[in-house]
């Protein structure tokens, strides 16, 4: 069994208004180190599979067929043998 965590987030091409109001919102509470937010999503899934290269081509099918627009969002992924 795999532990896969699929991080989708915007292209840095792309406006990221949810970004820019959690930045205001943080700016606003009076924090000044933090210049940039940009939001994203992370999908963890466990799947079945032989090896860790068999589960990350099926997740990354998964990532271009269902979670991710591949016009507009760029994705990792993250696999990680569970312990049994």
């Amino acid at each position: 069994m795999f532990n896969v965590q699929i991080h989708v987030r915007l292209r840095p091409s792309i406006l990221d208004p949810q970004g820019k109001a959690v930045l205001q919102a943080i700016q606003s509470s009076g924090e000044e180190m933090v210049q940039e937010v940009r939001m994203g999503k992370l999908i963890e899934v466990q799947m079945k599979g032989n090896s860790v290269q068999e589960v990350e081509e099926k997740a990354k099918q998964l990532a271009d067929q269902l979670l991710a627009n591949p016009v507009m969002e760029d994705y990792e992924i993250f696999v990680k043998e569970m312990a049994l």
